[in-house]
């Protein structure tokens, strides 16, 4: 009989680390996730220690192979999907020098500037504007503020670039990341000094390494790598996913017309096509083959939310702080005058002032009437990019939903209610690693396709139908919520000034 072959993905999220092995099925075998270290030097400023970045990744990886028994020859490759944007940067000896993430928003005024003055020739050009936490901007941010450090740059990375980096000894790009960050000219791909001029960064294009296919094999694990990590020497590694891409192809999304919904770190509501959405009210589009295009909207209000609530006010860690959270909104019986919650912690794209906020409180409400207007607050941010994406002329009648909130009980079912379309959950619970993981079985031929490896890999394990007897109550809040937030401006701005 056949020995199993298996693929490892690793997806370095924002806060947390995983490392999944995964057999050839889409089986998971194998997980290990380790939270990282976020620091706030300076209020608005969010960076994380690239060396720890590397030893938690290492940990991960050790762990996996250990308690999975696998021997690590076995290992057909390895694939790192990553959160976008944000800016890691190496000096010229190729050593750590920043890590910056993308719940940053330090760059809020260069991104306006930036915005008003070349906006819509970027938006022309990478069907992007620019925005705080957004690779260019960032990057802008540093050349003006930190003159000192732009001068040692020795290259621009990506979260999970840096991961490849230390795997491999190459430094690359891949073209998911490249166009989640604005930084490659749709729809031919190419990153020029032309579009850097627009960012003030004509200077910067070296600092950029070689750009990369997402399922290219870009290089093998080092004699140095394998021993930190017990990976056997010369695995492939590819090139790697943008992690809301990795995340639909985990959910089992890959036809042009398919919808994902991702709640996590960031809201991702996406539609994939085979050639980009033209329109100056879509956020973003992004590239990970040829024809394979991904339209998407999404902003640092989901799941994060329900993060930060758990860990700044309960004090809690761990899965069981979240499932008392879901036990509490379980036992609230919706009202019309429950209370409000705008999911703008880290901020919003509609403007660099929003603010989170809990509203219309009553002394009879408890914890689970606020936690039911957070999970609330989060779905109503997620209409209000998918009529976005509709009204940009995308059709979204049925979507996949992933991410963190997808585990909740309620939550899913609260969404396609909100949305008012049929959601799906992937059986996958880490669909981000299984998207990577997919990437190496087309990257190393196991697949001929991603779309044989997609249907291969993933299965659907729920299927929530919307309940229009909830319609009505949803419409109705939604109307008071965005209302609510327009009122809410000339607070926000009187706070930040």
């Amino acid at each position: 009989m056949a020995e199993t072959n298996y693929v490892l993905g690793v997806d370095v999220g924002n806060t947390v680390i995983k490392a999944v092995l995964f057999d050839t099925k889409g089986h998971q075998v194998a997980q290990c996730a380790l939270d990282g270290k976020s620091s706030i030097p300076e209020p608005g400023h969010v960076e994380r220690d690239l060396s720890e970045l590397w030893e938690n990744g290492c940990r991960a990886i050790r762990e996996v192979i250990s308690s999975s028994g696998v021997d690590p020859s076995r290992i057909l490759g390895i694939g790192c999907a990553g959160h976008g944007n944000g800016l890691y940067l190496l000096d010229k000896e190729m050593r750590p020098l920043k890590g910056i993430q993308s719940l940053d928003s330090r760059a809020c005024d260069i991104a306006t500037e930036l915005d008003q003055e070349n906006g819509a020739a970027l938006q022309a050009r990478c069907l992007q504007r620019p925005w705080p936490s957004q690779t260019p901007t960032l990057l802008a941010w540093v050349k003006r503020h930190e003159a000192a450090l732009y001068a040692r740059i020795g290259a621009v990375l990506f979260c999970k670039d840096y991961i490849n980096f230390c795997l491999t000894d190459r430094l690359t790009n891949d073209i998911s990341d490249l166009s989640g960050a604005g930084l490659l000219a749709m729809p031919e791909s190419v990153l020029d000094e032309a579009l850097l001029s627009l960012y003030h960064l004509e200077d910067a294009l070296s600092f950029f390494p070689d750009r990369v296919e997402s399922a290219e094999i870009v290089g093998r694990v080092s004699a140095k790598a394998a021993q930190v990590t017990g990976l056997a020497e010369g695995t492939s590694v590819i090139g790697g996913f943008f992690d809301v891409v990795s995340s639909a192809l985990g959910s089992g999304i890959i036809h042009a017309g398919e919808a994902s919904v991702v709640a996590g770190t960031w809201s991702i509501n996406q539609v994939f096509a085979d050639k980009p959405v033209i329109s100056d009210d879509v956020f973003m589009v992004t590239v990970f083959g040829k024809d394979r295009y991904v339209n998407i909207e999404s902003s640092a209000t989901s799941a994060a939310n329900l993060e930060w609530y758990v860990h700044r006010m309960r004090g809690d860690h761990g899965n069981q702080a979240f499932e008392r959270c879901n036990q509490e909104v379980g036992k609230v019986v919706p009202r019309a005058d429950d209370p409000f919650f705008h999911p703008f912690i880290f901020g919003s794209r509609l403007g660099a002032e929003f603010r989170g906020g809990f509203y219309g409180l009553a002394g009879w409400h408890g914890e689970g009437h606020m936690l039911r207007a957070l999970f609330e607050g989060v779905c109503f941010e997620h209409r209000r990019h998918v009529e976005v994406l509709e009204n940009a002329g995308l059709s979204v009648s049925r979507a996949v939903m992933s991410g963190g909130g997808s585990r909740s009980p309620h939550w899913p079912q609260m969404m396609a209610d909100v949305l008012e379309i049929p959601l799906i959950v992937a059986e996958a619970r880490e669909t981000g690693a299984l998207g990577a993981a997919i990437g190496v079985t087309v990257a190393v031929g196991h697949y001929p396709s991603y779309e044989d490896a997609v249907q291969a890999m993933t299965r659907v394990a729920r299927d929530f139908r919307p309940e229009a007897k909830h319609f009505e109550h949803f419409r109705r809040r939604y109307a008071i919520y965005a209302a609510l937030t327009g009122q809410m401006r000339n607070f926000w701005n009187a706070l930040k000034n």
